[in-house]
């Protein structure tokens, strides 16, 4: 029998007729659905869940990750159990990051005395953004030109080696170290959780942000792509000394809640353990080839098969002669301008001179031998020669009106990036 308790007769028939009748509601469950009817996992297993699933627990708490990665940032008190943890970031404040070897004797042996490559990344924590970070991150370039979402605070930094930090990835850094040394990387973020929100009514919350570290090894070629970790947590970014008075007033609600009502929350820790999570989705597009430059463009939203984004897009547009006159005359103070601009789109791949010689030459219908060189026009008008290093520092999207300019010794043009 199911019932311990001994009933009166009427009671007793009452309640054989409830587990009766529920007994029979639980039996129709799944009917309905046919053999086609998914299970649980099935429906985990959905892209849509990807996120959610990569937050979970291990399925075994003996396991031991090759890597713990710690920031030092206290995780709000403010945080039911069992709910990811929650840590507030104060706008451009450097905050360390202990990268942790924690391999057994024999784990992992072919990294000994070897280094790993890191990725750090802040990325969108809601689905919905995640769909749009490309448009989101485009925006907030607009806004702020010149700025970075993600930087190293490399003096602060202890045991990186060959730190980048790619001018067309506003929100990603990389960097080697040696698991067997000590290392501490200290980043910076640069962007409010609120400069994503939709401004209808003001005082919304900000949006949560990720910050997510994926650990590459080498492999046979000596790139770095063969993935040993990954591992993520929840973070909030407020204004300089805000995540303090956020922090502050988290402790002082929980603080005024009943001892029943205390016990639903996590404690507040002095440090945030990122949990193990899948690797970032468009990891694969990473080049990690040895010539200069940085890596391919991710894109945290689908695309195509083989269809990648450029490294770096500027638009340039030809100056002609009467475009020349009615700069001048604006300049000058005689009428405003009116003329139409029309500019071409250029896009890199390699980040270098040969290659904009190439793309340019393209342009004006030349062969690239008859351009001999590019320069950049400078403070006080002076001419800069543009170089590789100069390419790889461009902003994205960056507009030049080009000049032209016979070359003294032979019967090619140098070309001006005004």
């Amino acid at each position: 029998m199911a019932w311990a308790l001994k009933l009166p007769l009427a009671d007793e028939v009452i309640e054989s007729g409830l587990v009766q009748d529920f007994d029979a509601s639980l039996s129709g469950i799944g009917q309905e659905l046919g053999a086609g009817a998914y299970s649980m996992s099935d429906v985990l297993a959905l892209p849509i869940f990807k996120q959610e699933e990569s937050n979970l627990p291990p399925e075994s708490d003996d396991k031991i990750l090759p890597f713990q990665y710690v920031l030092c940032a206290a995780t709000s008190p403010a945080v039911k159990l069992h709910d990811e943890t929650l840590t507030y970031l104060n706008q451009g404040q450097s905050y360390e990051i202990r990268m942790l070897d924690n391999r057994k004797m024999e784990e992992l042996p072919e990294i000994n005395g070897k280094m790993v490559k890191s990725i750090i990344r802040v990325v969108f924590h809601d689905r919905r953004l995640q769909y749009t970070e490309h448009q989101q991150l485009e925006g907030w370039r607009w806004n702020r030109p010149g700025d970075r979402i993600l930087d190293l605070d490399i003096p602060m930094s202890v045991g990186v080696v060959d730190p980048r930090a790619n001018p067309t990835q506003l929100n990603t850094v990389e960097f080697l170290w040696d698991p067997s040394k000590r290392t501490s990387v200290f980043i910076q973020v640069h962007c409010i959780s609120t400069e994503f929100t939709m401004r209808k009514h003001g005082g919304e919350k900000g949006v949560p942000f990720r910050i997510q570290i994926d650990t590459f090894k080498e492999n046979e070629a000596g790139e770095y792509t063969e993935h040993l970790h990954s591992a993520s947590c929840q973070i909030k970014v407020f204004k300089p000394k805000g995540a303090d008075r956020k922090q502050k007033t988290d402790r002082e609600k929980m603080e005024k809640r009943a001892p029943q009502e205390k016990e639903k929350y996590q404690p507040s820790y002095e440090t945030t353990i990122l949990t193990e999570c899948s690797p970032w989705p468009e990891i694969t597009y990473v080049n990690n080839s040895p010539s200069p430059g940085f890596n391919s463009t991710h894109n945290s939203f689908p695309v195509n098969e083989g269809v990648v984004r450029p490294r770096l897009t500027i638009y340039v547009c030809q100056e002609s002669q009467q475009a020349r006159e009615q700069h001048q005359k604006h300049e000058n103070g005689d009428g405003s301008s009116n003329t139409f601009f029309v500019y071409h789109a250029i896009y890199l791949e390699e980040l270098t001179a040969v290659e904009l010689t190439e793309k340019l030459a393209q342009l004006f219908s030349i062969s690239p031998r008859q351009i001999s060189q590019i320069f950049k026009q400078g403070p006080t008008g002076i001419h800069v020669l543009v170089s590789d290093e100069m390419i790889q520092n461009f902003q994205d999207e960056m507009c030049f009106v080009l000049d032209t300019m016979k070359a003294e010794t032979n019967d090619g043009y140098h070309i001006i990036l005004k």
